[in-house]
């Protein structure tokens, strides 16, 4: 989202609320690390963000949702009317929300690719609804704000979750379950366990019964869903990090610094100092 012409609500350095209300072409080509939630809504706009080293052109209305760590540039867009929310899990924690609210791994952390949506005309309302009670309250400063503002960003999550669900026919039967479950495992787990059998054994499962799951809905294989994920936490380091690669190798779980290197070459076409370097 361009810096210009954005008015900001803030509530204590750990939940905001940015509003964009112009047009103006913007290219932000410089790569941040996200280091809290946001969720970005672009009411009228098109162009291209970048997330986690892949593009998504959008146009109209869509919505992105980001978790701390993942890499954002903009590659191009031209925005009429936005609103980004920024919060830390000091402010709302959405694991510990996750049995009522599920939005870890669908919105955030999100192990369905996507990482947008585009609501309905009936959703808008709803969501718009929302966000004018936000702003209001922001403006107020009235006592148990934190308490309102938690309320109504937990309201706009949920809203997000139902859309997400009813138009990417997320189901929940049991081999999405376990999609989750797996992914879930290896987001907690990727830097110290690296072996199909050991996630398995977690579900108990045998590695041949879960990748049979996987085969059902289509997905990629659990081994290369581990590498993806160590790769795209390599790529990350490797930009945003000052340790040696050497260091970045033990973090991720590797004990030979060279087999990293093999490693990280043969899923890129690139070694991790030239990854460094083209960046």
């Amino acid at each position: 989202m361009a810096v210009q012409d954005i008015k900001t609500y803030e509530f204590k350095n750990v939940f905001s609320l940015q509003q964009v209300v112009f047009e103006k072409a913007c290219v932000l080509n410089k790569q941040e690390q996200i280091d809290s939630y946001k969720i970005i809504w672009v009411k009228e706009g098109h162009g291209v963000y970048n997330i986690d080293f892949e593009s998504y052109d959008f146009n109209g209305n869509v919505l992105f949702f980001l978790s701390p760590g993942q890499v954002f540039s903009i590659e191009s867009e031209k925005i009429k009317e936005a609103y980004q929310l920024s919060f830390t899990r000091d402010f709302y924690c959405i694991q510990a929300h996750d049995a009522e609210v599920a939005c870890n791994g669908v919105l955030f952390n999100n192990i369905y690719k996507t990482p947008f949506v585009s609501p309905c005309e009936k959703d808008i309302k709803k969501l718009d609804f929302i966000l004018e009670s936000l702003i209001e309250e922001f403006e107020q400063e009235e006592t148990a704000q934190y308490d309102m503002l938690q309320s109504y960003l937990r309201q706009f999550i949920v809203c997000s979750v139902r859309v997400k669900k009813e138009y990417e026919s997320i189901k929940d039967d049991t081999e999405t379950k376990l999609y989750k479950d797996f992914s879930l495992l290896v987001e907690q787990n990727f830097k110290k366990m690296h072996s199909v059998t050991d996630y398995a054994n977690r579900l108990g499962l045998s590695p041949k019964s879960l990748s049979k799951h996987f085969q059902k809905i289509g997905s990629q294989t659990p081994s290369d869903f581990i590498k993806n994920r160590i790769i795209t936490e390599a790529k990350r380091q490797l930009l945003y990090s000052n340790e040696a690669i050497k260091h970045i190798a033990f973090d991720l779980g590797f004990n030979d610094p060279a087999y990293f290197s093999r490693f990280f070459t043969k899923a890129t076409g690139k070694s991790p100092k030239q990854f460094q370097k083209t960046a």
